[in-house]
């Protein structure tokens, strides 16, 4: 299936409609904001089927899977911002120090104004419209941009806006490269991205032509550190689960195993044990297990396997795009496998001797979105009070974003801002803040000659 770019032309008349309907102030009250939330979410109810039946046909995504990682996430968020829209929207009072006096201080959330949002492959649905959520609550409208790789749940996602929303509030546009180029050549109020580190780079160059904002939601190398004390089948199934899902193709799949020396061979039989557990002696048959999302993407993880040694998995069907759950030992930390983000069913194993020869291998490489411990819970909580990451679990993998109340982001190499809950609302908020003066009173000690200075400065 191939998409139509939307013309240029279309994508001028959208921004501009967009622009002079938010300037009525249309989208600010609470209860238009409440009404499209509820719309949102009664359009996932409606059209889960279409949703579903496009997740797998454009990465093998099962329909529970689709529900648990994608729709039920979306409906989540929705939940939750309606629960605390008004306590989100009601302004934040602040002291007013006595020089200042009489006068009232406070903070007010409003909305950045024009949205465009760039979902990627690997999620599209969530990823798309859980950024979609926090646009509507904080009152923006917002231009959205599927990803061209997923087309039948880009066309699917294009209905669904089409029906619920009018285009000038929120409008799907679709198209490659060439698309991407002319949106972010635009100025908008404010820009969100998920995608790779690279392509971030691309938007924040464009975004500082026009000082737009911008939350960056990338990737990087997420480390997954297994220590002695870890309760290994526990963990080698949690890894196992992390690594395949959707195939690896998650931003916080862990990207690699850093093993204590002593553990590896237990673990890769754990890990073994794990798969067969989840998706039977051969996965490719299981109803549970995606694909890559295309011939690119199967060749360069494929790739990785040409080199290291094959611990576990290591199949391969290029006709169905479908690599299993593989572990890959004996890895050189200079190979592409070692440098590039994965996004595959690929994991690496590599062994360290102490915890600080791990934390010095973590903390010489970029920040990860992700970081992943298992062992002794006090030494874990050591190990991340040395180390840096966007987000990290002690004894589990990926599980920490499906906690609506921790917002979800990157640091350094990884992203930049954050989002889930409050923090969606005011990533596309601005807090703006206001001093109320009284008209009646006008002290004179601020205007020159400054008499009584002496007194004044006291107060400073």
């Amino acid at each position: 299936m191939t998409l139509t770019d939307t013309p240029a032309a279309r994508i001028e008349a959208l921004a501009a409609a967009q622009k002079a309907w938010f300037r009525t102030g249309a989208t600010r009250p609470e209860k238009f904001r409440r009404t499209m939330l509820r719309r949102l979410d009664a359009a996932l109810v409606n059209w889960e089927g279409r949703l579903c039946d496009a997740l797998w046909q454009d990465l093998h995504k099962s329909h529970e899977e689709a529900i648990l990682t994608e729709l039920s996430i979306i409906r989540s968020e929705i939940r939750q911002h309606l629960r605390h829209l008004r306590e989100w929207m009601r302004p934040e009072r602040r002291p007013t120090p006595m020089k200042l006096q009489p006068a009232r201080s406070r903070i007010v959330a409003e909305p950045l104004g024009q949205a465009l949002i760039v979902a990627p492959w690997n999620y599209p649905v969530q990823l798309l419209l859980n950024p979609l959520v926090g646009a509507i609550s904080a009152g923006c409208t917002a231009v959205l941009k599927p990803s061209p790789r997923t087309p039948h749940v880009a066309r699917v996602l294009e209905g669904l806006i089409a029906e619920i929303f009018d285009e000038e509030y929120v409008a799907v546009v679709q198209g490659g490269r060439e698309v991407n180029t002319q949106l972010f050549a635009r100025r908008w109020d404010v820009i969100f991205f998920t995608g790779s580190p690279a392509l971030g780079r691309v938007v924040m160059r464009a975004a500082a032509e026009h000082l737009t904002p911008v939350v960056l939601e990338l990737g990087g190398k997420s480390p997954c550190i297994v220590d002695r004390g870890a309760d290994l089948r526990i963990a080698a199934r949690r890894i196992a689960w992390g690594k395949s899902l959707n195939a690896g193709q998650t931003c916080v799949a862990p990207d690699y195993v850093l093993i204590h020396r002593t553990l590896r061979d237990d673990f890769v039989r754990a890990f073994a044990d794990a798969v067969r557990q989840l998706h039977g002696e051969d996965p490719r048959r299981s109803p549970h297990y995606a694909r890559l999302v295309d011939e690119r993407a199967y060749e360069r993880v494929a790739g990785y396997l040409t080199r290291g040694r094959i611990l576990f998995g290591g199949e391969t069907d290029a006709a169905e795009r479908y690599i299993a759950p593989t572990l890959l030992g004996d890895v050189d930390p200079e190979w592409p496998v070692m440098q590039e983000e994965i996004f595959g069913p690929v994991l690496p194993v590599l062994i360290f001797g102490t915890t600080d020869e791990a934390v010095e291998f973590v903390t010489t490489r970029e920040k990860p979105l992700a970081l992943y411990y298992f062992g002794p819970e006090e030494t874990g909580r050591e190990i991340l009070a040395r180390t840096t990451s966007g987000g990290a679990c002690l004894n589990d993998t990926v599980m920490h974003i499906a906690n609506d109340h921790l917002p979800f982001g990157g640091v350094g190499n990884s992203g930049m801002g954050r989002y889930h809950g409050r923090e969606s609302f005011e990533a596309f908020s601005h807090r703006r803040s206001m001093l109320e003066v009284s008209g009646r009173i006008d002290l004179p000690f601020r205007y020159p000659p400054y008499r009584l200075f002496r007194w004044v400065r006291k107060m400073l």
